[in-house]
């Protein structure tokens, strides 16, 4: 139970500090020069030049207003996480907001400060993607592209940024419309990979002493399935049962610590898996 309490916390820490470094991308590289680099937070940029409230209020208006969508037309798959980043990341833009007010460029160029976002905003993608989370805001429209023209998510990400980043127009001078054009494209080649990553599933086997607890663990704390395996070692020939099972890349870090926990000689190889077409659900299956 402690270190279920204990992993939570853990989890919960990494994503905020994930959506406090996306927050600070956004608030110390994009908004400065006015990049409308498509996000949430891009598109609240936009309207701040029409409502005069703090963008940070304005893209956590948005966000609750994408999540009730999400709700309404996908359903309930928004987990807490999603729902949590939508709130933090707006949270943090308004901390700086107060803060650090009228803040003006760290680089004194457009150009260099887009390169800046989006290699901050790509390390703050991997941290929340690591965690089975997402900032929230475009992404929500995005999924409801995907399900309803039947597009690439991928696609829809791109689509729905470059119509934001497109709508700069409205505000802001031909440079940096060109470059939160520019922006958007290369920010969405980075969250595309992160999405092709979050899809990339680790074939984990395992041969251990203590492989019921491990194998109790995968059952009942992973809720993953698992297939057992005689094998035979070359050597001396003794029979030894090993345990094979399919996991995320959270999962696969959880295992990993249990099995250092419990094992740390155990004997491990980790395999990539692109695809998997059925991954059971049921009691271990002797072979």
């Amino acid at each position: 139970m402690l270190r279920k309490v204990l992993y939570f916390v853990k989890e919960y820490f990494i994503i905020t500090f994930g959506a406090f470094l996306a927050g600070a991308a956004i608030y110390f590289f994009m908004m400065p020069y006015n990049l409308v680099i498509g996000s949430g937070t891009a598109l609240a940029m936009v309207i701040n030049n029409f409502i005069p409230l703090p963008v940070s209020v304005i893209a956590l208006v948005l966000n609750i207003i994408f999540l009730t969508l999400g709700f309404i037309l996908i359903g309930p798959e928004f987990g807490a996480k999603t729902v949590y980043t939508s709130i933090m990341v707006p949270v943090s833009i308004g901390i700086f907001e107060f803060f650090l007010p009228n803040f003006k460029s760290l680089t004194s160029d457009p150009f260099i400060d887009m390169i800046c976002y989006i290699l901050v905003v790509g390390i703050a993608m991997a941290i929340l993607f690591s965690h089975n989370a997402s900032s929230g805001g475009l992404d929500i429209i995005a999924k409801i592209i995907s399900k309803y023209l039947k597009i690439g998510l991928g696609t829809a990400i791109s689509i729905s940024g470059l119509i934001v980043a497109s709508l700069s127009i409205i505000c802001y001078d031909t440079k940096t419309v060109i470059l939160s054009l520019l922006g958007t494209y290369f920010n969405g080649i980075i969250v595309d990979h992160f999405i092709f990553g979050l899809n990339i599933k680790r074939r984990v086997c395992i041969i251990s002493p203590e492989l019921d607890r491990i194998i109790d663990f995968i059952l009942h704390e992973l809720h993953s399935g698992a297939t057992l395996y005689e094998s035979i070692g070359a050597f001396d020939r003794t029979p030894r049962e090993e345990v094979v099972t399919i996991v995320d890349k959270n999962e696969y870090r959880r295992l990993m610590d249990y099995v250092k926990e419990v094992d740390p000689k155990a004997f491990v190889t980790v395999y990539s898996v692109n695809e998997m077409r059925y991954q059971p659900k049921t009691p271990v299956h002797r072979k």
